[in-house]
């Protein structure tokens, strides 16, 4: 019976734990942060959370540029969460969207 009953706590501490993730990663993409330039608004804005330092997770460079502005301004449902926010939503202009793609192709393609 202590087995069952250690089993089921563990199960929800780790449901738990995976909801705070899941939480606080939406969260940190969510902030209101200025675009002054396209790197300071990547860190500042915390971009680099999901896509990392190199730009080298969840980002797709064989997509068009275009493709690429759109999902920053519109988003993107991902297959599991987070999911990209809408940064048109936060103030971004296509200009600037673009910007940030440029910056991330860049920052990917540096050893």
């Amino acid at each position: 019976m202590k087995t069952t009953q250690l089993k089921k706590v563990g199960i929800i501490t780790i449901t738990i734990a995976a909801f705070i993730m899941v939480f606080l990663v939406s969260g940190a993409a969510q902030t209101d942060v200025k675009f002054v330039d396209a790197a300071s608004y990547y860190k500042d804005a915390k971009c680099v959370i999901c896509h990392g330092p190199k730009a080298e997770k969840k980002f797709d460079t064989a997509l068009k540029d275009e493709e690429m502005v759109g999902i920053v301004l519109n988003g993107k449902k991902a297959e599991k969460p987070p999911n990209m926010p809408s940064y048109q939503a936060k103030g971004i202009a296509a200009e600037q969207a673009k910007a940030l793609v440029d910056y991330m192709k860049q920052l990917k393609s540096t050893p």
